[in-house]
């Protein structure tokens, strides 16, 4: 007796809790492996399919019967075989109904059997009828001709089979998912021509490896005719273990300008892309997007139309991101875990399926053969016996007719066997006519000869193999169909950068004195006529656009950047930008671009200092900014500078002195950081007690007129003027007339737009 469990005093058995759960847990998870979750290798069925397939053949619903009322069935598969819930035993046999389900379907159904869109939308089965399908026929056509096993159904009062007679490997057709106690399975369907060529190339090559095999079958192929986008060498990589994974993708076609999605991967429903789709499109997420319908109908079972904004949009990007961000592209996850022949769960590489079953279907053939031959030599030994009887006709007449007991006399007379005696006392009268004396010689014949063969072929191994081969090509040819998942190498989805999917509207961005930060619709409007706070002014503007980012330069030469987008409307008075970046204590804002990131700036000091970096230099996801221009001791930071074009521009650099220098701006170099080369020349110890340092800078093309204002008075210095001032980067300027030294601020007038400095 096992030591945890005692008896107490009455008699009652008594056990610990933990022994009994444990005991109970495993009793259950084995149950759920065996009997429910998992396939069997032999017919690809989980139990309850097994149950329904049989329970149907038992009705006589073959696929040239009547359709019979779905709850007719269902009763008997519960009532019979499955102590189940019928809506669950009910919802297996409508999925192995539908044809966007089950690459080969098993059961005939009429009247609603679901949806793609949604595939538990069926009818009940009170409404619904169904039959079996002609594919069935590889899963039941033998089952009377003494191939499997059977055993007793859970009452006892019937028999069911252990596993149906598949002749083709029906657990890699139509696959199937499950989940047991600490296993799952799922194995995705196949195509049956495919699979049939492997079986029989491994009939004729037994040493073939799974590179062979993967020349064969070249991968999973799903009943809709979405992309299946897995590399080859993934796919030849999960037959080799067992396991992995798999990335189906809708296809399009563009149409009259517009983008038409007619394939959905498998359990893909296209009214939960719909939704998507449109959700990202209420969101503001999908600009490029104006419209979407959905035209899907009988004949067209899927048919999206996805409308972009312009004809020039970019068909292929909206679809890369649809797929990065919709149900339009899916992964599946594989798992060959099926119940093999030693009746044990194992994952199985897909050479191990493929020989395995091959053995059951061996087995299973030789069975059947074996059966008939059993068959034939009964009737053939009952042959025998009758056609002693017909030789003595008038004997065994004579002694049915005068003996009690015609048996034994007919036994010890004509020593034959018991069964010879019954049949021949079974005999009726009109058999006894000379006619059926030939009928039993040619069936003699016949049977004779079909012995012969069943003997030859149970006796030599490679008949057997040929006979299975011819059998597995004329179902092949019987059943098979063209592959319907086309395997096509493409580029991995990406979805649209955030900036990508924000309005490129014109903005100005507006920089305050004490660092209030605004963003104004348009390139119109006048940045020193908003509103400011009390004490605060306009201190500088960019020109940009919504999608892009605008930089900030503080006085300690850090750079920060923010979306343009991100910044609060004009139409109040700003926000801090302090609030938005973390600069050094006592830093203040000095100036503000907004660009492509391709676009050259000017960044220079008032100690006479500069260099031209690009925009994209100056970005920087860090809230603490980047270090970009370092500043000479006694030098401040001056607000950075748009240049339009390297090669031609030329810069202006006034001193608080009234020396004004103009040069071209490619004799500065290019950097990404630093300090920069001198532009004017200033001595190093007038900067640093800030006696002098420069006062105003800026960059002009050739053909643009300066105007420099000192005070209330102005002077307008046109191309030609501008002359004077030209000179070797580093050199001190020429000054400026009396009246016009001690400058406030210029102004650069070209035929575009004006632009204060």
């Amino acid at each position: 007796m096992n030591e945890e469990i005692t008896i107490s005093e009455d008699g009652v058995e008594q056990i610990a809790v933990k022994t009994y759960t444990q005991q109970a847990y495993l009793n259950y998870s084995m149950y759920v492996i065996n009997d429910r979750a998992l396939p069997n290798i032999g017919d690809g069925l989980k139990p309850v399919q097994r149950r329904i397939v049989y329970a149907m053949s038992e009705l006589g619903l073959k696929a040239s019967a009547k359709f019979k009322k779905s709850a007719r069935t269902i009763g008997d598969v519960i009532g019979k075989f499955h102590p189940h819930g019928d809506a669950a035993c009910y919802e297996a046999m409508v999925l192995m109904s539908q044809p966007f389900t089950y690459r080969y379907p098993l059961v005939d159904g009429q009247g609603n059997w679901g949806s793609q869109d949604d595939p538990k939308s069926f009818a009940a089965m009170r409404y619904t009828e169904s039959r079996l399908q002609g594919y069935a026929d590889v899963l039941l056509g033998e089952l009377a001709q003494g191939t499997v096993d059977w055993k007793a159904n859970f009452d006892g009062t019937l028999e069911e089979p252990e596993v149906l007679p598949a002749r083709l490997p029906n657990v890699l057709l139509n696959g199937g998912s499950g989940i047991a106690v600490g296993m799952a399975t799922d194995i995705p369907p196949h195509n049956l021509r495919e699979v049939a060529a492997a079986c029989i190339h491994l009939l004729d090559n037994p040493k073939a490896t799974i590179k062979d095999i993967c020349k064969i079958i070249k991968g999973p192929d799903y009943p809709t005719e979405a992309e299946l986008i897995t590399p080859k060498s993934d796919i030849e990589e999960l037959y080799t273990t067992g396991r992995g994974s798999l990335k189906a993708r809708a296809t399009y076609i563009k149409e009259n300008g517009e983008i038409l999605i007619n394939a959905l991967p498998f359990q893909v429903s296209g009214a939960k892309v719909l939704e998507q789709i449109a959700a990202q499109m209420q969101k503001k997420k999908l600009p490029m997007v104006v419209d979407l319908r959905d035209e899907s109908d009988h004949e067209n079972p899927t048919r999206i139309i996805v409308v972009p904004k312009s004809n020039r949009a970019d068909i292929d990007a909206i679809m890369s991101h649809l797929y990065s961000t919709t149900d339009l592209e899916k992964n599946y996850r594989v798992n060959f875990n099926m119940i093999g022949i030693d009746k044990r769960p194992q994952v199985k590489d897909i050479l191990s399926l493929l020989k395995e079953w091959l053995q059951f279907r061996t087995e299973t053939v030789r069975r059947r053969l074996q059966f008939r031959l059993d068959k034939i030599v009964d009737r053939m030994h009952i042959l025998e016996g009758l056609l002693v009887a017909f030789l003595n006709i008038d004997e065994v007449i004579k002694i049915v007719r005068k003996e009690d007991k015609p048996k034994p006399a007919l036994i010890k007379k004509f020593k034959i066997s018991d069964r010879q005696a019954e049949a021949i006392l079974e005999l009726k009268l009109r058999q006894l006519a000379k006619l059926e004396e030939i009928k039993i010689i040619a069936e003699q014949k016949e049977l004779a000869a079909e012995r012969k063969g069943l003997e030859q072929l149970l006796s030599s191994a490679v008949r057997l193999k040929t006979f299975i081969k011819s059998e597995i090509k004329a179902d092949a040819e019987k059943f098979g169909d063209d592959r319907r998942t086309p395997l096509v190498i493409r580029e991995e989805a990406k979805a649209f950068a955030h900036t990508e999917l924000i309005s490129t509207e014109p903005v100005t961005i507006v920089l305050s004195d004490r660092g209030w930060v605004r963003a104004a619709k348009g390139h119109e409007v006048d940045p020193a006529s908003l509103q400011y706070k009390s004490g605060d002014s306009f201190k500088i503007a960019a020109r940009g656009k919504s999608n892009q980012l605008a930089i900030f330069m503080d006085s300690t030469g850090r750079a920060y950047s923010l979306p343009a987008h991100s910044l609060p409307s004009a139409r109040g008075q700003g926000e801090l930008i302090s609030g938005k970046v973390n600069p050094p204590s006592g830093a203040t804002f000095e100036g503000v671009v907004i660009g492509e990131n391709d676009k050259d700036v000017l960044l220079a000091s008032d100690a006479g200092y500069g260099f031209v970096g690009k925009v994209g230099d100056l970005i920087s996801k860090n809230k603490s900014g980047k270090a970009v221009l370092r500043a000479p001791k006694g030098g401040k930071v001056l607000a950075p500078r748009m240049v339009n074009d390297y090669k031609n521009d030329l810069i202006v650099a006034i001193t608080n002195e009234g020396r004004m220098l103009m040069f071209p701006i490619a004799e500065l170099p290019r950097l990404a950081k630093g300090k920069g080369n001198k532009i004017i020349s200033i001595p190093t110890a007038r900067v640093a007690e800030r006696i002098e340092f420069i006062v105003a800078l800026t960059v002009l093309t050739a053909d643009d007129t300066l105007t420099v204002h000192a005070g209330k008075r102005h002077h307008n210095l046109k191309p030609t003027d501008l002359q004077h001032y030209q000179g070797e980067r580093g050199r001190r300027g020429n000054k400026l007339p009396r009246g016009f030294q001690n400058v406030d601020r210029i102004e650069v007038v070209s035929k575009t737009e004006p632009q204060s400095d």
